[in-house]
């Protein structure tokens, strides 16, 4: 493995870290229930995804 003959600064180090960061996830709304959900991902709240039901929940009572 190669080794550098001189020491990177930190300027350097940190330009190519620019884009190492996390991505903040897409948010919609439930087209059923009218909750915030993840894009693609099934309704925590009422359990339909794309206007079909996906999972059963259940009631609270």
């Amino acid at each position: 493995m190669p080794h550098p003959k001189r020491k990177h600064s930190k300027q350097r180090r940190d330009k190519r870290r620019t884009h190492d960061n996390a991505a903040v996830p897409t948010l919609a709304t439930c087209s059923n229930c009218g909750a915030t959900v993840q894009f693609h991902h099934v309704c925590p709240e009422c359990g339909f995804y794309r206007g079909k039901k996906a999972i059963e929940k259940e009631v609270a009572v």
